[in-house]
C-alpha cells in the first residue's frame, strides 16, 4: 500500500478555515498550534509528514489486538501482544506494513491495521474515522496522504464531533486532554505540555507560514532544516544556504521570494 504523495504543508486558507470552524479567532490560533506541537513537535519535528512524504503515524499494538480479536498475540506479539511500547519511530511503518500483510494473509480487510495507527499532524486514530468525517479508515488515510490541510480537516471534524473545540477555545487543557489523549493523559503531563506550548506561542513565537512551508520543502528535498516550526534558526539557515548553493541562487541563508519559489516548485509540483 502506497502512503506517499506530495505532502503539501498547511496553507493559510486551510488554517483560516480550521480556526473559523473551531470558533477560534486569529489571536487564539496559539491553542491550535499547541496541539500540533505536542502531537508532532517532538521527535517528529512538528510536521504532519515524514521526510519520505508519508504521514506521521504511531502504531497502537493494543488496538490491533482488539480489532483482530487477539489472533496474532502469539505469532506477532510486538504487533498484537499484551505488553510493549511503540518502539522506534522509524519502525512504525514497518509495523503497519506487517499488520497489513497479516490481514491480507488471513483474508481480512486493511481496516484493522489502518484503524490501529494514529495519523498526521493531529495524530487522529484510524478507528476515529467516523468522527473525523470518513466512512472508513482507508478513506481517511487516502485523504491524509495528500496534505496537512486534509489532516487538519480530519482533526477539526474529530474535535467538533466530540465537542472538544469548546475546551480548546476555553483553553481548559485538562478537559481537552481527557477527550483527546485519554484517561491516562496526566501520566504524560499532556495537559501541562499543551498549556506550556500555548503560552509559548501566545508570547509571540507564532510560526511564520511561508518559512514553515520552506522548512517543509527543505525537509522533503533532503536538506535537514530541523524542526518545522516557522522560525529561522541556525539549521534552517544552513539548509537554505545549501539549497541556494545547489540551485545557483544567491547564498544568503535568507528566505527571499526567489528562493521560496524555487523551493516550492522543487518540492511540491
Amino acid at each position: 500500500m502506497i502512503f506517499a504523495a506530495k505532502a503539501i504543508p498547511i496553507t493559510r486558507a486551510g488554517l483560516a478555515d480550521a480556526l473559523n470552524r473551531l470558533g477560534l479567532g486569529p489571536a487564539q490560533s496559539a491553542a491550535l498550534w499547541a496541539v500540533f506541537d505536542v502531537e508532532t513537535g517532538g521527535v517528529t519535528q512538528g510536521f504532519g509528514f515524514r521526510a519520505d512524504r508519508r504521514p506521521q503515524i504511531l502504531f497502537e499494538r493494543h488496538k490491533f489486538r482488539e480489532y483482530t480479536h487477539g489472533k496474532f498475540n502469539h505469532s506477532d506479539p510486538d504487533l498484537s501482544g499484551p505488553q510493549g511500547g511503540y518502539g522506534l519511530l522509524a519502525a512504525q511503518y514497518s509495523k503497519l506494513d506487517r499488520a497489513l500483510a497479516l490481514c491480507a494473509q488471513h483474508h481480512l480487510s486493511a481496516e484493522p491495521a489502518l484503524r490501529s495507527a494514529s495519523w498526521g499532524i493531529g495524530q487522529v486514530m484510524g478507528f476515529n474515522h467516523d468522527a473525523a468525517g470518513f466512512q472508513s479508515a482507508q478513506k481517511m488515510v487516502d485523504a491524509m496522504i495528500l496534505s496537512e490541510d486534509h489532516q487538519l480537516q480530519a482533526m477539526v471534524n474529530f474535535l467538533i464531533t466530540n465537542n472538544l473545540h469548546r475546551h480548546l477555545r476555553n483553553q481548559d487543557w485538562a478537559k481537552f486532554a481527557l477527550g483527546y489523549n485519554g484517561r491516562t493523559y496526566a501520566q504524560n503531563q499532556y495537559d501541562i505540555k499543551l498549556e506550556q506550548a500555548c503560552a509559548r506561542f501566545s508570547s509571540g513565537s507564532m510560526p511564520d507560514m511561508e518559512l514553515r512551508n520552506a522548512q517543509a520543502a527543505l525537509l522533503l528535498l533532503g536538506y535537514g532544516p530541523g524542526k518545522i516550526d516557522g522560525v529561522l534558526g541556525n539549521r534552517t539557515r544552513h539548509a537554505l544556504k545549501a539549497f541556494q548553493l545547489g540551485n545557483g541562487l544567491s547564498v544568503t541563508g535568507a528566505l527571499d521570494e526567489t528562493t521560496y519559489a524555487a523551493l516550492f516548485s522543487s518540492a511540491f509540483t
